[in-house]
């Protein structure tokens, strides 16, 4: 059927809901957005589906999760009975029809005989991780779309070991998923099935969460000392980590001062352009309160609040929001150090990164003797290196991290988890206040012992069906004509992630990576820089990523500027 035909049956089906006939009936004779909508179908992937709210095969609905659900329900039901009756928790965050959707999901797991879970109120993704593994649950289900703009959500499928659904795990359930061609067909439960199989998530998971952050704590004796003198400013940006956020931090004893006008739920995150705590736009009113107040850091956390932003005080005493790389040094050095001063850093420790993430972090954990592991971008590989030494216990993980803002220490939780990471980062500002120094001198310490290495990236946006089929040929485009040099940097190594491969530039020798298959170029500059250009897995944007080596911030900047250009060149 072309997409006009599939627009055409959704309008005349009868099982249409009102609000759903009423939108499309207004796109009626714009065949543009009719094609957008049901020209294709939104792509399930190893990080769930994730779109633009309306109505359409292509399009994030209640009809599409309803369909996701029923696959994920599929797929459990091949699993037996034990884990039928184990089910799947649910949560949600603050965006629009996040509760809708998860209630959508519940029913439809419950009219398959499959016990679901639902927490009353929004949760965080690390909570919601943490309720899988807590439960015993087969799977989790959060609604989500993270820090994208205010139009978008999605659908975020996890394991039983509460990290996301491992890549083989999901194929199957895809495969459920697209064997199922009616989108409004989904089975409706009874009133009997809704009461023995949709329960709600017991309050004292919530309990159990906290619980265990507090064990993860590293100075108390500093906090004691400093921590009710410590002026913090919050902001959740109208996202589900108000609560938790601000628990965790009065339980170790730290009382943050809350951003009022993004403290309330907001589908429409109003006070932001998006709520992605990364930008120090989105932390803006948060910076001015701090200034009124005279606080001395400014936290930030998007709609799941599995990300962290954070802004402290430079040397000229201005606020300025560090990058999730700045922040991901901070709390690897403050990790170590308490670790090693109080002899408890195990010798098989690991730490574990993407490997867009910053290149410091090999040297700073070659100085700490700690084992440093690369995977691709994606949480998701981070949690299933937990898993694995759990399993064969080769390491102990200590810290995890992203260059997007991600953070986790601790096993608790298998995804990113703001909520821990604001405890740390409260506790590490507590910590150097002790030793009479702020963390941003700490900062610059850090690039004094271990050199300068700016981080960058770059997005480049795509817009149209096509779009990930067209990121994906620029990638593909740069694999066929291997580049030997970047301006002033020479290529010593290239990665293509995509066949698993690294070719050695000067001896022409290739080995294998070792890393799960993604489309992804990598190069390795000489002094330990690098670029990289991957297509987005959540976002219809190319990404670009450069980490350089420099004695001194301006080399870098400037070095930055020259192997930026060279780039575009390239890509023209």
């Amino acid at each position: 059927m072309t997409y006009s035909d599939i627009y055409n049956n959704w309008l005349a089906d009868s099982r249409l809901n009102g609000e759903a006939k009423a939108e499309l009936e207004t796109i009626k004779g714009n065949e543009k957005e009719i094609e957008y909508r049901f020209g294709a179908e939104l792509e399930f992937g190893t990080a769930g589906m994730r779109g633009i709210i309306g109505y359409g095969t292509n399009m994030m609905n209640v009809y599409t999760v309803r369909r996701a659900t029923q696959g994920l329900a599929e797929f459990i039901k091949t699993l037996g009975a034990d884990a039928m009756q184990r089910g799947v928790a649910i949560s949600y965050d603050t965006r629009l029809k996040s509760d809708e959707f998860a209630k959508a999901a519940a029913e439809v797991l419950a009219a398959n005989n499959v016990k679901a879970y639902v927490f009353s109120d929004v949760h965080p993704v690390p909570m919601l991780s943490f309720a899988v593994r807590c439960l015993k649950a087969t799977a989790g289900i959060m609604i989500t779309a993270s820090h994208n703009p205010k139009q978008y959500n999605g659908y975020k499928v996890y394991g039983a070991d509460g990290a996301q659904m491992s890549p083989e795990d999901t194929a199957v359930v895809v495969d459920f998923i697209k064997s199922n061609t009616d989108y409004l067909g989904a089975p409706v439960p009874a009133e009997e099935q809704r009461r023995k199989f949709i329960k709600s998530v017991p309050s004292s998971v919530d309990k159990k969460y906290y619980k265990e952050l507090k064990k993860l704590t590293l100075s108390k004796r500093a906090v004691k000392t400093c921590g009710k003198d410590l002026k913090l400013v919050y902001t959740p940006v109208h996202g589900s980590g108000y609560i938790p956020v601000t628990t965790i931090l009065k339980k170790i004893g730290i009382k943050a001062t809350v951003v009022e006008e993004q403290a309330k739920k907001d589908t429409e995150f109003s006070t932001v352009e998006v709520p992605n705590p990364e930008f120090k736009e989105t932390l803006s009113l948060g910076i001015a309160l701090a200034k009124k107040i005279g606080a001395t850091v400014v936290f930030g956390t998007d709609p799941d609040s599995d990300r962290l932003g954070v802004a402290v005080k430079n040397g000229e005493g201005e606020f300025e929001a560090l990058s999730g790389n700045q922040v991901g040094i901070l709390l690897l050095d403050y990790i170590l150090t308490r670790l090693k001063e109080e002899d408890r850093l195990p010798k098989n420790a690991a730490v574990v990164k993407s490997f867009v993430t910053t290149g410091m972090a090999k040297a700073m954990c070659r100085q700490f003797g700690v084992e440093l592991i690369e995977v691709p971008v994606g949480f998701k590989f981070i949690g299933e290196k937990i898993k694995l030494w759990e399993r064969d216990l080769s390491h102990t993980f200590i810290f995890g991290f992203e260059e997007s803002c991600g953070y986790l220490r601790g096993t608790h939780a298998r995804d990113k988890d703001a909520v821990v990471a604001s405890m740390l980062c409260a506790e590490m500002v507590c910590y150097y206040a002790s030793l009479n120094k702020t963390v941003y001198q700490r900062l610059m310490e850090i690039y004094d012992t271990y050199g300068y290495v700016l981080d960058c990236n770059v997005s480049i946006p795509f817009s149209g069906l096509n779009a990930m089929n067209e990121m994906n040929a620029v990638v593909d485009k740069l694999k066929t004509d291997p580049v030997r040099k970047f301006d002033i940097y020479d290529v010593v190594a290239i990665r293509d992630y995509s066949k698993n491969t690294r070719l050695d530039t000067v001896t022409g020798n290739t080995s294998e990576i070792g890393s799960p298959i993604t489309n992804c170029v990598y190069y390795e500059l000489e002094n330990g820089s690098f670029i990289c250009v991957r297509p987005s897995g959540t976002e219809p944007k190319l990404k670009i990523y450069y980490s350089v080596k420099a004695h001194h911030q301006s080399d870098a900047e400037l070095a930055l500027e020259k192997m930026q250009n060279a780039v575009n060149k390239l890509m023209k």
